[in-house]
């Protein structure tokens, strides 16, 4: 296996994000097709909300004032209704302990490395922490992680364990266990989809309560299925007596609403954690700014938007399911708006990849560049490729008809 990443890994080019590596990937290589497609970025391409213009220049006042840095009233207590409505969690999670605001998920899942080290407080003696995550992942936990002095742990989530971290691997590993200081889980998971059932997510919060550090729960994609709605960690943990001891769960409108550009999330959970999250971003990080703040309550408060997107990403998995006919490994996945096929018979990720764009001008991502090689000594992205269902029907029809021709 190579040498654990760090710091150094980031600023000297050894790590690069996935679209870095693509350009590269592809260089100055044409495209095979005089009509381009674009299927790499999860950039949702549904209308936003229609009130969030007017939300934002009815709150527009606010640019002139600091804000407050845990969220306004009215943006907790519209986002503790909506974990309500769309969880059975006894009790509610309450807007002023157990929810703090953010821009958006990615600074806020890098910045809770923080006092996730801090708190275990592993450093003081000579050991280095340990942060562990699904892989393929999100580039914020890598960051975060690289960015507190901590070993990051790649778990391989394959097709072998659900596409989701072996959780009974890890626990038997004591040595690594003491110096967990948190474990980073997407459900549901991008890119493969898979969503965490209630005993998993038990297993997990379980694991952490017994060795004492944080499980963070990336649930960004909850509100984009096509069958059964994905349970929630907030749901499991508030039917144990600890309530949401070591749990954070993280979410946004970037996905939910169709609003990545507005820059807004938040995090809940433990209430201990909450506070000293608070404080470590009151003194570092950048606030939700005001009129944001005021839009994001209006957003989260209202459903209908929500069900008429998922309801579009619905059309789009059934020009999937038509198209591929379980080529490619296909299955519908349970959640998310992305398919991660198997190219392992087309020369794996990178070349697959390619062939598709000088063939077809079709661009997907390799998954490799989603993953890092992992504690089995494998990048369980190698012979995948991921493909954003983010353009309309029409468009996903015929880059997926592009693709099977290369392939099939």
């Amino acid at each position: 296996m190579p040498p654990s990443p760090t710091l150094h890994s980031l600023t000297s080019g050894e790590i690069l994000s996935p679209f870095t590596q693509l350009r590269r990937l592809l260089g100055d290589t044409p495209a095979g097709h005089p009509k381009p497609i674009e299927l790499t970025i999860g950039e949702p391409r549904e209308a936003m909300p229609d009130f969030i213009v007017a939300k934002l220049n009815e709150a527009s006042a606010l640019y002139g004032k600091y804000p407050p840095i845990r969220g306004s009233d009215e943006l907790k207590l519209a986002i503790s209704n909506w974990l309500s409505r769309r969880y059975a969690i006894p009790g509610g999670v309450d807007p002023s302990r157990e929810i703090l605001a953010l821009n958006g998920s990615r600074e806020g899942l890098f910045y809770a490395c923080l006092p996730a080290v801090g708190r275990k407080g592993i450093a003081k003696s000579g050991g280095r922490p340990a942060i562990l995550m699904c892989n393929p992942y999100y580039s914020a936990y890598l960051g975060g992680a690289l960015g507190v002095g901590a070993e990051p742990i790649f778990l391989n989530a394959t097709k072998e364990t659900g596409f989701l971290p072996d959780l009974d691997e890890i626990a038997r590993d004591a040595d690594l266990m003491a110096r967990t200081c948190a474990l980073f889980i997407c459900s549901p998971a991008n890119p493969q989809g898979a969503v965490a059932s209630r005993g998993y997510i038990l297993k997990a919060l379980s694991l952490a309560r017994a060795h004492d550090f944080m499980l963070f729960l990336d649930e960004c994609y909850s509100e984009i299925y096509t069958g059964l709605a994905p349970t929630g960690g907030l749901e499991v943990a508030s039917a144990t007596p600890e309530r949401f001891k070591n749990l954070v769960v993280f979410n946004s409108l970037s996905k939910r609403s169709n609003l990545p550009g507005l820059r807004s999330g938040f995090c809940a959970g433990d209430a201990a954690f909450i506070e000293s999250y608070a404080e470590i971003r009151n003194m570092c990080a950048p606030q939700v700014p005001g009129p944001v703040q005021h839009a994001s309550a209006a957003a989260w408060a209202d459903d209908a938007h929500v069900v008429t997107a998922r309801a579009a990403y619905a059309q789009k998995f059934a020009v999937a399911d038509e198209v591929l006919k379980g080529r490619f490994g296909y299955e519908r996945p349970a959640g998310g708006f992305c398919l991660w096929l198997d190219m392992s018979q087309f020369g794996g990720a990178s070349h697959a990849t390619v062939t598709l764009w000088k063939r077809m001008g079709v661009k997907v991502i390799p998954g490799s560049f989603l993953a890092q090689t992992g504690r089995d000594g494998t990048n369980p992205g190698a012979n995948y490729v991921r493909v954003a269902l983010v353009q309309d029907p029409a468009t996903i029809r015929e880059a997926l008809e592009r693709l099977v021709e290369v392939f099939a």
